[in-house]
């Protein structure tokens, strides 16, 4: 035998039943409650069994804090609030897990191979360089990849480049002072 739901207007009345301790009073409003609480949730998700948890947890925060409801206060945004608050929190939750679970397949692809790693961390670091050496001037460039990564003697640099030693020395020094100054400003960004 199904018990009737009980009119909205009635549901204060029927609350201060159950913190009266009627039983019965409680048992009909909780379940006249139940497709109240899952279209509630349904507004807020779409994932019938995260909906039905909300359910469980609505109802559970319900009898837990059954005492703080105030008979003389709509019951509908009494009960709203606790709706919308653990419908977040399986949200929240749903996500920290989304975010942590891993599959088998995933692991294995994501087993780290050291060279893979190494290769990785080189590139990032030519692009990191490169960066900064777009930073500098043309013929600062040209010297510094000149010297530094084809590992050019500063006679040899300066033969190609067309200028005299201490020319190249001069560029050579004030193309270091501006890459420590931007590595020194992206440092602290």
């Amino acid at each position: 035998m199904s018990n009737p739901a009980v009119p909205r207007e009635q549901w204060p009345e029927y609350m201060a039943r159950a913190q009266a301790g009627d039983q019965q009073a409680y048992a009909r409003l909780l379940h006249t409650l139940v497709p109240v609480i899952r279209a509630l949730a349904r507004k807020q998700m779409d994932d019938e069994a995260l909906i039905e948890d909300v359910i469980q947890d609505v109802l559970l925060t319900l009898h837990r804090v059954r005492h703080t409801y105030d008979p003389g206060c709509p019951f509908l945004p009494w009960l709203m609030a606790i709706a919308q608050a653990r419908s977040v929190d399986a949200l929240r939750r749903q996500g920290r897990f989304a975010r942590r679970e891993v599959t088998e397949d995933e692991q294995v692809l994501n087993m780290a191979d050291p060279t893979l790693v190494q290769h990785a961390e080189q590139r990032e670091s030519r692009e990191e360089l490169y960066g900064f050496l777009s930073q500098l001037p043309s013929r600062q460039r040209q010297i510094v990849e000149s010297i530094h990564l084809q590992e050019m003697s500063l006679a040899e640099a300066a033969k190609e480049s067309n200028l005299s030693i201490p020319a190249v020395k001069s560029l050579l020094h004030r193309a270091l002072s501006n890459l420590r100054r931007y590595g020194a400003s992206h440092g602290k960004s």
